[in-house]
């Protein structure tokens, strides 16, 4: 049976601050994407990741895009890539180069024709657990993927071309269904975006009512990757990350939609996440 995700549930999961923790103990994320097109989605994945409460985001993008990045968000610690595509040969460079972190994100902007060097990173990388979004979702990658603790966030058009599974048209139960079936068949966690998210690990579903008509505006996806990536850097389950995260970006889209009306970025939404956030708080 599935859950509704609300505030209740999220204080039962939500992971406390150990009052005496010091930096690198409450999330460290690294953001893999950007090309030559997309410069915006791995800063905005980046700044959601950070809002999220972890201590260090690392973004790792094509050297043309670091200073741009670096210039935007001085938080932001940013890994040059050598070419405008991730390339093999620039994924085994980033390995060497990588810092460590508990979550590794990949996909944001990245474009297409990346997959040997995004199959290439996940292989030589000895980070444990992985999200995937975007142009990094193709069946190769996932399957390889599945080796490790991996969310992916697709929408209905990603999730057919990862798992051959047409939701156009199809009831909640339907697809609720189908994305509990592939989780469990390939050993990681949906979180389906859709007028109702669906996040499931083929044991635990949960449902989000949160959001609205005002999120179709380019960036709210990335955003919500990098909020999951950030709460699954602090350890929870990824069922558990990709639950609250989706609560909380559409809550935050729902009080950007109630301030400024159909007229919101997706920048505008991270901006209303501590509005969200704050209030499961905890300090032990």
């Amino acid at each position: 049976m599935a859950i509704e995700i609300n505030e209740e549930v999220i204080r039962s999961i939500y992971p406390p601050r150990k009052r005496d923790s010091h930096k690198g103990q409450n999330g460290r994320v690294l953001v893999v994407g950007g090309s030559w097109m997309y410069h915006g989605a791995p800063y905005i994945a980046s700044l959601a990741a950070l809002i999220s409460g972890v201590d260090l985001v690392y973004t790792a993008v094509p050297k043309p895009l670091v200073n741009p990045i670096r210039s935007m968000n001085p938080n932001l610690i940013v890994i040059p890539l050598p070419d405008f595509r991730l390339t093999r040969g620039s994924a085994r460079r980033l390995v060497k180069l990588m810092p460590e972190v508990d979550v590794i994100l990949i996909g944001n902007g990245l474009g297409k024709g990346n997959e040997e060097g995004v199959i290439e990173l996940i292989k030589e990388s000895s980070v444990k657990r992985l999200v995937l979004d975007a142009d990094a979702l193709t069946p190769e990658v996932v399957k390889v993927a599945g080796e490790r603790s991996t969310i992916v966030t697709p929408h209905e058009g990603e999730f057919k071309r990862i798992s051959n599974i047409d939701l156009s048209g199809k009831g909640l139960d339907y697809k609720a269904e189908s994305a509990e079936r592939y989780s469990k068949e390939n050993g990681i966690t949906v979180l389906l975006k859709g007028v109702v998210d669906i996040i499931t690990d083929g044991e635990t579903t949960y449902l989000n009512y949160t959001g609205n008509a005002g999120m179709t505006i380019g960036g709210t996806g990335d955003a919500l990757a990098g909020l999951t990536s950030g709460l699954f850097s602090k350890g929870l389950k990824g069922v558990d990350a990709g639950a609250i995260a989706a609560y909380v970006n559409g809550a935050a889209g729902d009080l950007a939609l109630k301030e400024k009306g159909l007229h919101f970025t997706a920048t505008d939404v991270i901006s209303y996440y501590p509005v969200i956030m704050k209030k499961f708080d905890v300090i032990i």
